[in-house]
């Protein structure tokens, strides 16, 4: 069974989801969902991620406090941009190219993440060649400043639990 159907629970919830989004329970529905949800365990089987090592799960605990704070914080800075009158010249967007020591994977998707939940950042692109990522801001005053915060409050703290 295995062999048909990898991963059963996935296929399962694929077929369920299926039904559910397009509001049928017919026959010709459920084959087509059936199809796919096999389709999906499939190709789901095939990837084959590296697992992860944690080094120092510590480290955790204060990462997602110091990350929800952040979000907070943002969350603030953004409203207060939209909502205040801008002078001119006052206000630009922009992107910051930021040079990373990380190499992780995992390390890599987790500060993507953080990056994209705290609001005015976006990870807008990694170069794996250069190890650099680019990062648009919605207000950019100093791209040192962000070029530091992004190394030493994510990055280093990202390096110490997956490297």
């Amino acid at each position: 069974m295995n062999r048909i159907l990898p991963h059963s629970f996935l296929a399962l919830f694929l077929l369920v989801a299926w039904m559910l989004l397009s509001g049928s329970a017919s026959l010709g529905t459920a084959f087509l969902g059936s199809v796919l949800a096999v389709g999906g365990s499939w190709a789901f089987a095939s990837l084959k991620p590296p697992l992860a090592q944690l080094r120092q799960v510590a480290v955790i605990p204060g990462l997602l406090c110091d990350v929800v704070l952040e979000v907070v914080r943002s969350n603030y800075a953004v409203a207060r941009i939209i909502l205040s009158p801008a002078t001119e010249g006052t206000r630009r967007s922009g992107f910051v190219r930021i040079p990373l020591d990380m190499r992780d994977p995992y390390g890599l998707a987790a500060l993507a993440c953080i990056i994209t939940a705290t609001p005015g950042t976006v990870w807008a692109e990694y170069d794996a060649g250069e190890h650099a990522m680019l990062l648009h801001v919605l207000d950019l005053v100093d791209e040192a400043e962000w070029v530091r915060t992004i190394k030493e409050k994510w990055e280093r703290r990202l390096m110490e639990i997956f490297e």
